[in-house]
This record gives structure tokens, C-alpha cells and sequence, in this order.
């Protein structure tokens, strides 16, 4: 596992050279039209900010609200390259509200993301934003499954997860009557949401307390400045240049950037370390039929097997009363490709050169073949389905939608499984902090990994 490296930088407020605006409340613009600005960038011209965040997804989002929040005489600016926000790795992902089982206990991913829980039903019910504490079972099919189930209960235990108990085969038909099981572990704690919602929610808390948004700025360029733009009153009060496809360009102190599938190439960008490489994993849903819906009640979970590095095909409530069962794990060959065949020839040139991909495929060769087969042949994703559900059957379900995980790996092929935040060296290295791996459960864990963000730049920084 690369260690996560605990330095960050930054400063926040409105923007010099920008006007303020709103966003609405109702959670975005309408579909197809652009996410409202606080103003414009147009070709040749500057605008300053005392930090910048790379990133309009929820990691990205949280970090600037939370900057305004407890800094409010400082410039905050948010940069996303699409025209709205929160459409990738947020708008993709299953909903779930994680409890913190899983993970490594002392881990930053088990602390923040117990913590994460927590706050984002506290931000929830603040906000009236819905959601829904239905619970998750994670299941024991197998007798040698058993001792695996028990050992996570201790984890879960280790981390503090709230609510944990093990359940027997009668306790698992009171909960999901349809699921089959030896022993389950019930989760209470967790729940689902819709996370798109909370980041717009929190772009908006956002810009109500004097933040700007810039959308359609894709970054192509960070360097130091090599001199003060012409008849700036502000000198080299904001040595950090920002530039964009367009040739536009924003000044700042500090960046911080939470850029998910380009979490490298950003890095690099700014003279840092490529490494770790993120390599996109495609996952696809299959949707559970309307008619069909009365089988799930909650989340869930196979028992989890140390020897694959994916959790496997679960069942997932939504918000809007669908059941998602999946995802498979399968390399994509373009970063933000939901499609089985969407191609990048740039993305898939760098699955092809990476190192640590290799020594990942050829450790986990039978599992990644198994993964390609269900993905191809709804009828092997239905048998293992039918482990906790015997009465689904091929004709109750259809194809269903996609997401791309944007997975670190590091160079001996292993998946990096914590956050790992990076400064890079030199000037401009100490004027940046790179999120470079915010794996899942990201969402669950914004506010959480956001706090930590700031209080860490208010030691290095002396905000």
C-alpha cells in the first residue's frame, strides 16, 4: 500500500477580476444547459483567487465549501472542465452511504469514513436532503465463508461501526425474506443517497458564501509565473498560473486539486510525481425488473475474499426505488468511457505501458477472465446472484448503467487502497496538494476527508 503523504496548501474567498453569482437551489441548471458561473474567463483575460480547487466533483466541492466556510475573507475558485458538475465519478457511483466495516481499522479510510457517515446524515438532515437508512446484510452462503464473516465483524467492531450484530438464518429471513444465508453480519448504519444531489447541494453552500465556480475550463497547464501580468495591482501576490485548453488563464496562491480519473496527469502537469497511475476500471450495473423490486429490501454484500481485489456483485436500493446488482470490475480502455467499447487511444496506451497493470493482471488472471465472462453473459452474473436470491431468474433483469472507478495502482501492480495526498517539490510543489487517490468510499467520507484538507493547510500555511 503507498503510505498517504499528510502535507496540503491552500488560502480561499472571492475571486479579483470575477462577479459573484447564484446557483439555483433546486440542485443544478437543467439538463444539457451549463452550470451558472460567477462569472467568466474570456480569452486573454486574469482572474485571481487565493486558492483554486481542481475538481468539481464531491471530494473537489467539499474541499472549497468547507475553505469558505472557515475562511471567509479568502478567494476561493472551483475549476471543472465539463459544463456541470459532479458528473463523473459522483453522478456514477452506487449511492451508498458506507458504515466503515471494510476497511484496515486505524486505516484513514475506516477513521474517515465512519466519521464521513456520520456528518453526511447530520448535512442530510440539515439540508432535506432525502435518504434512506435501510441497513445492509452481508452474507454467508458457504460454511467456509463463516470465519471471514466473523473476522470482519471484529474489524467492524475495531472501527467503531455503529449498531453491528451477527445474525443467524432466522434473523436473515425477518430482514430480506428472499435472501438465503448461513450467517449475516447486519449493518443498521447504513444507508443510501443520492450524491449528486449533495455535491450541488454543497456547490451551493458554496457560492452563497462568495465562491465561484468556472466551468468548461479544462486545465492543460500549472507553472510558477514568470513575470506579473501587465497593470496588475497585485504583482506576484499570486505566483500560481492556471491554464486551460482555451488558452485562458487564472492566478492564484495555492491549488489544490481533486481531479479522480486525471488525478495524475494533473500531478504532472505541475512538475510532481506521475506515480501512483490511476487505472480506470469499468463497472456495469444490471437493474433488477420494476415487477420484481419486492425481493431486495436492503443493501446486500457477499462475504469479502482477501485473494480478489474487488468486493464483487451485490444488490443496491436506489433513491428512486430501482434495485442495481453489480458492478463487475473490468479494465476500460478510456477514462471516462461507460460504454463496453468506448475507446481512448491516449487512456488505453497508458493501461498497455503501465508496469504494475501487468504484475496486477497476471496476479489476478483467473479473476479478471471470470469478471470479462459475466460481463459478456447475464446468465453467469445471474447464478451468482441466485446464491442469495434463488428467485431471480435471467428474464428479471435488464442492462443497466455504468461506472468507471479510478483506481491507483502502484508500481509492483499493487492497488493502492488509502488516500494518498501528495505536495510534489520545489516552488510550485510547495504551493500544491494533489488528492491523488480518493477511493471508495470517497463520497461517503467527503466531509470528513474536506476537514481534514483544511486543517492540515491552516498548519503548513498558517491560514
Amino acid at each position: 500500500m503507498v503510505p498517504a503523504l499528510r502535507f496540503l496548501g491552500g488560502a480561499c474567498g472571492r475571486a479579483r477580476g470575477v462577479s459573484p453569482g447564484g446557483f439555483p437551489r433546486a440542485g443544478g441548471p437543467a439538463p444539457g444547459r451549463p452550470w451558472p458561473l460567477c462569472g467568466g474567463v474570456r480569452s486573454g483575460s486574469t482572474s485571481s483567487f487565493d486558492i483554486v480547487v481542481v475538481g468539481g466533483g464531491i471530494v473537489g466541492l467539499a474541499s472549497a465549501r468547507a475553505l469558505i466556510l472557515r475562511h471567509p475573507a479568502l478567494s476561493v475558485g472551483v475549476l471543472e472542465k465539463e459544463k456541470n458538475l459532479a458528473v463523473h465519478q459522483t453522478g456514477h457511483n452506487s449511492g451508498v452511504i458506507h458504515s466503515g466495516i471494510y476497511y484496515k481499522p486505524e486505516s484513514l479510510k475506516a477513521k474517515l469514513c465512519v466519521q464521513g457517515a456520520a456528518l453526511i446524515y447530520e448535512y442530510c438532515n440539515q439540508k432535506g436532503i432525502s435518504y434512506k437508512q435501510c441497513g445492509k446484510l452481508i452474507v454467508a452462503v458457504e460454511q467456509e465463508e463463516i470465519p471471514r464473516l466473523q473476522a470482519l465483524y471484529e474489524r467492524g467492531l475495531q472501527n467503531g461501526v455503529q449498531g453491528l450484530r451477527l445474525i443467524q438464518q432466522e434473523d436473515i429471513k425477518r430482514k430480506e425474506p428472499y435472501c438465503r444465508g448461513l450467517m449475516a453480519i447486519d449493518c443498521p448504519y447504513t444507508g443510501i443517497v443520492d450524491y449528486r444531489q449533495i455535491a450541488l447541494s454543497f456547490a451551493h453552500d458554496f457560492q452563497e458564501a462568495g465562491g465561484c465556480v468556472i466551468t468548461n475550463f479544462e486545465v492543460k497547464d500549472i507553472e510558477m509565473a514568470k513575470e506579473s501580468p501587465s497593470r496588475s495591482k497585485d504583482g506576484m501576490k499570486y505566483p500560481i498560473v492556471i491554464k486551460n485548453t482555451k488558452k485562458e488563464e487564472i492566478r492564484c496562491q495555492y491549488v489544490v486539486t481533486c481531479a479522480g480519473l486525471y488525478s495524475d496527469r494533473i500531478s504532472e502537469l505541475s512538475g510532481c510525481s506521475p506515480d501512483p497511475r490511476i487505472v480506470p476500471f469499468r463497472g456495469d450495473y444490471l437493474l433488477l425488473k420494476p415487477e420484481k423490486s419486492y425481493l431486495v429490501k436492503g443493501n446486500i454484500y457477499p462475504v469479502p475474499d482477501s485473494r480478489f481485489p474487488f468486493l464483487g456483485v451485490h444488490f443496491t436500493p436506489r433513491m428512486d426505488g430501482s434495485i442495481w446488482l453489480g458492478p463487475n470490475a473490468v479494465l476500460a480502455f478510456k477514462r471516462e468511457g461507460y460504454r463496453p467499447f468506448d475507446f481512448s487511444a491516449r487512456d488505453a496506451m497508458d493501461v498497455i505501458s503501465n508496469s504494475g497493470l501487468s504484475k496486477l493482471v497476471f496476479q489476478n488472471f483467473s479473476y479478471g477472465v471470470n469478471e470479462m465472462y459475466k460481463a459478456c453473459f447475464l446468465g453467469a452474473t445471474v447464478k451468482h446472484l441466485q446464491k442469495f436470491i434463488p428467485e431471480i431468474t435471467t428474464s428479471d433483469i435488464l442492462r443497466g448503467p455504468a461506472g468507471v472507478r479510478a483506481q491507483a495502482l502502484d508500481r509492483e501492480g499493487n492497488l493502492v487502497e488509502d488516500f494518498v495526498f501528495d505536495g510534489g517539490v520545489g516552488d510550485i510543489g510547495n504551493r500544491i496538494l494533489h488528492v491523488r487517490n480518493a477511493p471508495s468510499p470517497a463520497a461517503t467520507s467527503s466531509l470528513a476527508i474536506s476537514g481534514m484538507i483544511i486543517d492540515e493547510m491552516q498548519q503548513r500555511f498558517g491560514l
